[in-house]
């Protein structure tokens, strides 16, 4: 394992944000202290965008969840992983009795190193799963935000989630960085933040009982403000009940930069119900305003053609560029094989970040489970310089 570049600090001050979940009961606090370091700075999420020590994935382990997919679904991991390991190091999680698979696939020729791990999980999806970091000058920190599952329990939705619970505590641990357990359950891909204290979220994903029962609005609000360094949120309605993740942020809003959003706008013949959920996030985007006071300026990314892309038993398969993901001098985006909706979006993403690779992959095996490169990826930011 590579030596971690951030030392452990054991005096973080953690304020409510700290206290674990089942301490608080069903009830969240109303207000809580926002999660500090040692020298009074508060921790905050940091945009995507900012530089990373290395990405994090997880190796995809159940074939009772991908039951007719399993091995073209690792395949499109390890072709994700290669394509970023040309742009900062990827250390991938995966069963110890899978990680030597893990490790043939991924292959021994990547750029800056792929690094398996042994810890145990049971599905891919390390965005929701694993840690979301938080920095302050001359501190890092993992916020557990509680992964149950997204709450599916019970419903059509529902597969083994115990390894994947588990795993967040496990990884910060063998990488030496302090874990704050939220006071709040979500996942990673339910919090999109611009880094200057603004967060987008679907009101769909969180605040619902399948997560955080008997809370409003306003408790969950000031949970992610205490355990994320959060100023604003803007919340849009989202739609429950859908798709395992209750219509999670990242597939629908990404901001570029402060100030600037990018807005998944669904291609022909997409449900009408998710029509109306990007025409409501729209007229919210529109009219709100940041953590500075700024308006947003926001720009549309066409989604494909769904009759062209989508096989008979493929409702669930996530047509959304907007999942995608931004490493140390790259974005990587998904290819749905619509050759004029792939441009555009390759057009519209190398103009949103003109000092970056845009990078296309074929991920269509992870994308008919739901997800896509973002919702499979987690970064690990650098820490900010002490001041």
């Amino acid at each position: 394992m590579n030596t971690p570049v951030t030392s452990r600090r054991r005096l973080l001050r953690f304020g409510a944000a700290a206290v674990p979940l089942a301490a608080l009961g069903a009830a969240l606090p109303t207000a809580a202290r926002a999660a500090t370091a040692p020298s009074g700075a508060t921790l905050r999420m940091p945009a995507e965008t900012d530089p990373h020590v290395r990405t994090f994935m997880a190796w995809p382990a159940l074939s009772s969840v991908w039951p007719r997919s399993l091995g073209a679904v690792r395949r499109d991991i390890a072709d994700v992983a290669y394509a970023l390991s040309r742009f900062e190091p990827v250390v991938m999680l995966a069963r110890p009795s899978q990680a030597a698979e893990a490790r043939y696939q991924c292959g021994s020729g990547a750029y800056y190193g792929i690094e398996v791990v042994e810890i145990p999980n049971d599905d891919l999806w390390i965005r929701d799963f694993g840690p979301t970091f938080v920095v302050a000058p001359g501190a890092v920190a993992g916020v557990d935000t509680n992964f149950n599952g997204w709450g599916k329990a019970g419903t059509k939705y529902a597969q083994p989630y115990a390894n994947d619970a588990a795993a967040a505590a496990t990884l910060l641990g063998q990488y030496g960085v302090d874990r704050v357990q939220a006071s709040f359950v979500g996942e990673g891909g339910s919090l999109e933040t611009d880094g200057q204290g603004t967060l987008l979220a679907t009101v769909s994903s969180l605040v619902n009982p399948n997560r955080n029962p008997g809370t409003s609005q306003d408790q969950v609000e000031q949970a992610m403000k205490s355990a994320l360094g959060i100023d604003k949120v803007i919340w849009v309605p989202g739609l429950a009940g859908q798709d395992i993740t209750d219509c999670h942020i990242d597939c629908l809003a990404r901001f570029v930069a402060p100030g600037r959003v990018i807005l998944d706008k669904p291609g022909s013949k997409t449900d009408a119900q998710w029509v109306a959920v990007y025409e409501e996030t729209k007229r919210v985007l529109q009219s709100a305003t940041d953590a500075q006071g700024r308006r947003l300026t926001v720009t549309e990314l066409p989604g494909p053609d769904r009759a062209a892309i989508r096989r008979k038993d493929e409702d669930g398969f996530l047509s959304s560029y907007t999942n995608y993901y931004t490493a140390n001098g790259a974005v990587l985006v998904p290819q749905f094989g619509d050759a004029y909706a792939d441009g555009v979006a390759y057009a519209i993403l190398q103009a949103a970040y003109p000092d970056r690779t845009v990078v296309q992959l074929n991920i269509d095996n992870i994308a008919s489970g739901g997800g896509g490169i973002h919702c499979a990826t987690q970064s690990q930011p650098v820490v900010p310089p002490a001041v």
